[in-house]
């Protein structure tokens, strides 16, 4: 896959490799440098140095080599089936899941066990790594999540998404005492300029997110809060809530870095998916219930 991009005056003096990781935010920094060292990227035709800073008019050419993707192989195990039929399943995920294969995780996903489960039925437009996969949710967070069958339904579902018609309803438990009972964050979401594993309100080169919110529960320092998504952008409800100042309890990303309850991960549940089914046209919905861990520290936080 070849790029091809031309500095612009407001970004003379920056380096190279930052100047391009700000600018494709699924390839880390680190790869770019990978790839200056290989001569993959030329600044006016010829290769230069991670240090090169670069300046007005300079067109840059990045040559990325086509990924080679391992063999995924299916694994039998248990799935929370909540619903099933020849063109969609839909699973509970539990916490530590990951969805598909990515590096350091080729087995034990949801897609190596689906590709047991489902004998070669899901659809095929995402490739070999994540063959019925529509859209995810982080490996720390449980809940309802669609996967499609066959390349008709993953492409209704993919349409739904792109609309935001479909319902997402999440719940969470944050820190602090939310003021408002009910509210909207309204704000684009994009890589983080300096960490790049991580996400943040970003108003110069994010895309657009807005989350909309209520109060379930006070629980004294804590509130249960349930989160609707009218878009789905990475770590989205984490960096939202986070941004107002409401840190998910247990998410050490993007809140305190110890919890108080020994806690895996943020608290956070998707609860609810609704749909239009792709073959019959019909609205349906999915709700999987709160994980034993969930219920547990609601119990104990309306006590403490």
């Amino acid at each position: 896959m070849s790029q091809e991009y031309i500095v612009e005056a407001e970004d003379t003096g920056i380096r190279i490799d930052r100047y391009l990781s700000e600018r494709c935010a699924d390839i880390s920094r680190s790869y770019f440098q990978k790839l200056l060292k290989e001569e993959e990227i030329l600044v006016d035709g010829l290769p230069v140095k991670s240090n090169y800073k670069v300046t007005t008019g300079n067109r840059i050419q990045v040559t990325i080599p086509k990924a080679r993707e391992p063999e995924i192989e299916p694994e039998e195990m248990k799935l929370d089936i909540l619903y099933e039929d020849k063109d969609i399943i839909l699973i509970n995920k539990p916490k530590r899941m990951v969805v598909h294969p990515a590096a350091g995780h080729y087995t034990g996903t949801l897609v190596n066990g689906l590709m047991d489960h489902c004998r070669g039925d899901l659809s095929g437009i995402n490739g070999v790594m994540r063959p019925g996969i529509v859209h995810r949710i982080d490996m720390d967070t449980t809940g309802v999540l669609i996967v499609c069958k066959n390349d008709m339904s993953h492409q209704s579902i993919a349409n739904q998404l792109k609309e935001h018609t479909i319902t997402r309803k999440y719940y969470a438990i944050v820190h602090g005492v939310v003021k408002c009972e009910e509210g909207i964050v309204d704000a684009p979401i994009g890589r983080h300029p300096v960490d790049r594993k991580k996400m943040s309100i970003n108003q110069k080169n994010g895309k657009n997110a807005i989350t909309h919110y209520r109060v379930l529960e006070y629980l004294k320092q804590f509130t249960y809060v349930e989160c609707q998504l009218e878009t789905g952008r990475t770590h989205q409800i984490r960096v939202h809530m986070a941004s107002i100042g409401h840190p998910l309890l247990g998410d050490a990303v993007y809140g305190p870095m110890k919890s108080p309850y020994h806690l895996t991960g943020q608290t956070l549940h998707a609860g609810v998916l609704g749909i239009i089914h792709p073959r019959s046209g019909e609205y349906m919905e999915f709700h999987a219930p709160l994980p034993e861990y969930f219920s547990d520290l609601l119990r104990k936080l309306r006590t403490t």
